[in-house]
């Protein structure tokens, strides 16, 4: 019987190894594959398709305005789409807060001047499996999922605009 209880004690460890790192691989499924299309409305007033930015290469930004990192990294972000969005470049934040109203003040705090969408319903949240936020999707040309960052640290930025450069000079 103790033996017994012993592997089953190693089984359950396995099995919460195993569904810790599948939580922290949330997306990857997604990296090589076609991003899934969505609209939504901007802070503008306007729709957005995904499909409309074929041709481009696409950053999603997906951010709250209860966390601190987003704020930490819109400013970065912004500077990329100033620099590459003459080139073929859109950057898209998506706010899943639910209150477009406070997003739009806080992106307009802040500075930024891509696009900002309203994932009110979190539908366009669960296409991407976003658990946390910000997370970062690149999207090339192709409109196909090339990478995904979860999180915000000072510093990754720099992986950011080495991706851009890199997708824009894929034809």
């Amino acid at each position: 019987m103790k033996g017994t209880k012993r592997i089953a004690g190693v089984f359950a460890i396995a099995v919460t190894l195993l569904l810790t790192a599948l939580g922290a691989e949330a997306g990857r499924g997604l990296v090589g594959n076609t991003a899934p299309d969505f609209a939504l409305r901007s802070a503008d007033g306007s729709n957005r398709r995904l499909a409309e930015y074929q041709g481009d290469v696409v950053m999603l930004n997906f951010w709250a305005t209860w966390c601190g990192p987003c704020r930490q990294e819109m400013p970065h972000l912004e500077k990329i789409y100033e620099r590459y969005e003459p080139a073929g470049f859109t950057l898209l934040g998506i706010n899943v807060d639910g209150d477009p109203e406070k997003a739009a003040r806080m992106a307009e705090d802040v500075g930024v001047s891509f696009p900002v969408l309203f994932d009110d319903d979190k539908i366009v949240s669960k296409l991407y499996d976003i658990r946390a936020m910000p997370v970062t999707v690149m999207i090339d040309r192709d409109g196909r999922v090339r990478e995904i960052h979860h999180g915000y640290r000072p510093g990754v930025e720099a992986s950011y605009w080495d991706q851009v450069r890199d997708l824009l000079k894929e034809d």
